[in-house]
């Protein structure tokens, strides 16, 4: 998936820089940087790329990826048409080096923990459980802080992120990175219309007309950046979707077939089977016996 090179601006004096983000929506575009990303989503709903990995994200989303990992959190519809002057997506990002714990202690324990973090965190790593309780707590706090009082609560973190088992790989064992500057404006309007009109009918024509390419020129550009064919990356967003309504047990599970792109019940429920191994009525039940325990 090509991606866009992004400086991050770190301040000299600084070897931790943390920014609070408080606007209508999630902006940025889909991008990579040369330092490592802690992402805490405050409040706010939508689907995120890291990688190859497509997801639905929601408040308290807590991800950490190594340099140079493609990744992009966008705002589902009804927040990016919502009123102009609500600030409906905020989040905290902390930066940091990658050999940064490195330098602090000559502690091999330390170190080999660290890179063993990293060396996951290079697919992309999502927390759960009480270690996301506890480290979204702390990153409420460390962005009214300063100098050393900084850097406590970033160790205390980072030793909560290197003993815990509870998290998750996002991009798949086989994402390989294929970076080139030149094709991130096409690739950012093709995940921006995609990402807003996903409910719709979208053929491949209309799509390649967004890249500016005949059908048969995008569906060979589109399946080498993204390591997937148009058709299975769009299907993936649905059923994304899809599995998201489906934690509503007041609509029913018609509705949320069209509302999530399909026209058709049957290969709806074919397709949902297909990526999550259960049909829609099957995976409802299974989310609330989780809510249950």
């Amino acid at each position: 998936m090509r991606a866009n090179l992004i400086p991050v601006s770190v301040d000299e004096f600084e070897t931790v820089s943390v920014k609070k983000i408080n606007e209508h929506h999630y902006s940025s575009p889909f991008h990579f940087h040369k330092i490592c990303e802690l992402n805490h989503v405050v409040s706010s709903h939508g689907k995120r790329i890291v990688g190859d990995n497509i997801n639905n994200f929601s408040e308290g989303d807590l991800v950490l990826m190594s340099p140079e990992l493609p990744h992009i959190w966008y705002n589902d519809p009804a927040i990016v048409k919502g009123p102009p002057k609500a600030k409906l997506a905020r989040a905290i990002v902390v930066y940091f080096p990658i050999d940064f714990l490195d330098k602090l202690t000559s502690d091999n324990l330390v170190h080999v923990k660290t890179k063993n973090m990293m060396a996951k965190a290079n697919r992309g790593l999502r927390f759960y459980g009480d270690t996301q309780k506890f480290v979204s707590e702390k990153l409420t706090t460390i962005a009214d802080k300063n100098g050393f009082e900084k850097i406590i609560a970033f160790l205390e973190i980072m030793n909560v992120l290197t003993e815990s088992r509870e998290y998750e790989q996002l991009a798949s064992v086989g994402y390989t990175h294929n970076f080139n500057e030149r094709d991130t404006e096409r690739m950012n309007n093709v995940f921006k219309y995609l990402m807003q009109h996903f409910a719709d009918p979208i053929s491949l024509q209309e799509i390649a007309d967004i890249a500016n390419m005949t059908p048969p020129a995008f569906s060979s550009y589109f399946r080498k950046q993204t390591q997937k064919c148009f058709t299975t990356f769009l299907n993936e967003i649905r059923i994304g979707h899809a599995c998201k309504l489906l934690e509503n047990p007041d609509q029913s599970i018609s509705d949320i077939c069209y509302s999530s792109g399909f026209q058709n019940f049957t290969h709806f429920n074919k397709m949902f089977k297909q990526f999550t191994g259960k049909v829609p009525r099957e995976y409802r039940k299974f989310m609330f016996k989780l809510d249950d325990i």
